[in-house]
């Protein structure tokens, strides 16, 4: 997804309000730094930043999508080396597991429907409470 450029208000805002100025006078000069020709050069570094930034976002998305290309070719190839190995050594091979595969012969196979997880390694805890009128008492077992 294509990051979203930045367009400035404030710029658009000052361009209109430059048009308008130099309406009046072409050369204004209001004192203390307050000049057309500086308001102008202010907008001229304000659009060349934004158009910076924005070349800079393309250039990352680009960079972006490179990278998750990459990513999918390396991911491909790291499969590719996988079955490589299984075919030359075989699946139930000590290479095939160094090279990062479960050796067929060391799955573990369950049945459907069933965790991993044994039901016999699960402890169970079963409490009663009984009220004889002296308070509440509880007794576990587990």
């Amino acid at each position: 997804m294509a990051r979203r450029k930045r367009s400035s208000q404030a710029l658009q805002k000052a361009v209109r309000r430059a048009a308008s100025v130099n309406s009046i006078d072409p050369n204004l000069d209001l004192g203390n730094g307050l000049s057309l020709s500086a308001f102008l050069n202010l907008i001229e570094t304000m659009r060349n930043r934004e158009n910076t930034y924005n070349s800079a976002l393309s250039n990352l998305d680009k960079l972006y999508r490179e990278m998750l290309e990459t990513e999918r070719q390396l991911a491909d190839m790291t499969e590719h080396i996988l079955l490589g190995v299984a075919t030359r050594y075989g699946k139930s091979s000590v290479e095939y597991g160094m090279a990062g595969g479960v050796p067929k012969n060391q799955r573990r196979k369950g049945l459907r429907g069933e965790s991993s997880n044994s039901t016999s390694d699960r402890s169970s805890f079963v409490v009663s409470v009984n009220n004889n009128g002296n308070g509440t008492k509880a007794v576990g077992k587990i």
